[in-house]
């Protein structure tokens, strides 16, 4: 998925299987969606930078960035797979989401599709295993719960996208677990008030899945997910997402203004800077007409909290240090 604003053109008369080209394969990853995988690394890169004195390894924290990209890779892949398994994914009921159902709509071979997402997983794994050989065996653990995260997301004859745990989970286990295994790997300690610090990055990643859902609420409810949105109905979600919206900016000014006081003038910077797309997010009808424009101010968000939230942070070190 490329432009969240921009729609591949949906194939309808092809009689056979379509070509998995890397231009296909990189749509059915997700890219818009990367920001859930980009943000916990950057954070927990600077966390440790200015936790453990500084003397961090970037190339650790890149192969960890690389390893994340394939993971969320892999699930938007596989999300795609086991949608036009079960049929939630077919020309008939998804004439206006060409973006999301790319194997769909592109006319793929599903056999590619999961071959594709299988190798996305053994390069990640791959990759994983050179880090616990660096570390240790609690990275291994971290590692099993993601990857398990992932498989049971969309896979199973309940998976996670199909119940109200879909935005904690993905929350937790990118926002959280990626954080957590970030700071370990790059300071070799297992340090639990990471998990606290990274509250923001969870909120945040959730509220990428929240939006989502909250849009699909109508879609959703013929194919049988009960996601949260779809148990609280229109109203009462849109209402809930606000909510979170502002707790989820809350977080970071409690966190910045109790642990990394110097940095709060980033804070006021972050208000000033978000506003714009924080008010047009806000006044989003959530629909699946607004789909398209809420997941590019959700993305936003992501980038602009996460960004001045590690500015904040760093920025209270090095004025302590002065």
């Amino acid at each position: 998925m490329a432009d969240p604003q921009h729609r591949p053109s949906v194939k309808k008369s092809s009689e056979s299987y379509a070509s998995l080209t890397p231009s296909l394969a990189f749509q059915l990853t997700g890219p818009h969606t990367w920001v859930a995988a980009i943000t916990p690394v950057l954070l927990s890169y600077v966390y440790c930078g200015i936790t453990y004195s500084g003397n961090v390894s970037f190339l650790l924290a890149l192969i960890l960035l690389v390893i994340s990209v394939l993971m969320q890779s892999a699930v938007n892949v596989l999300n795609d797979y086991f949608d036009y398994k079960k049929g939630t994914d077919s020309l008939e009921n998804s004439s206006e989401d060409a973006f999301d159902a790319v194997l769909v709509y592109n006319k793929l071979n599903p056999r590619s599709v999961l071959v594709f997402a299988i190798g996305l997983l053994v390069i990640a794994a791959g990759l994983g295993f050179y880090l616990v050989s660096l570390t240790g065996w609690p990275l291994l653990v971290i590692g099993l719960i993601g990857a398990l995260a992932v498989v049971l997301y969309s896979a199973g004859t309940t998976p996670i996208s199909y119940l109200p745990i879909g935005e904690i989970v993905s929350g937790v286990v990118m926002g959280g677990l990626i954080t957590l295994a970030g700071c370990y790997i790059l300071s070799g300690i297992l340090d639990a008030r990471v998990l606290l610090i990274a509250l923001p990055c969870i909120i945040g990643i959730g509220m990428i899945l929240a939006t989502n859902n909250t849009c699909d609420i109508e879609k959703d409810i013929p194919a049988k997910r009960k996601t949260i949105s779809v148990i609280l109905g229109r109203t009462k979600a849109v209402t809930c997402y606000r909510g979170m919206i502002i707790l989820w900016l809350l977080s970071i000014v409690a966190l910045v203004g109790i642990f990394y006081a110097p940095g709060m003038p980033f804070i006021l910077l972050l208000v000033l800077a978000a506003f714009p797309t924080m008010r047009a997010l806000l006044s989003n009808p959530l629909i699946q007409s607004s789909r398209d424009g809420a997941m590019a101010q959700i993305t936003t968000l992501n980038v602009l909290f996460t960004a001045f939230y590690c500015l904040a942070l760093a920025a209270s070190t090095f004025i302590t240090w002065i």
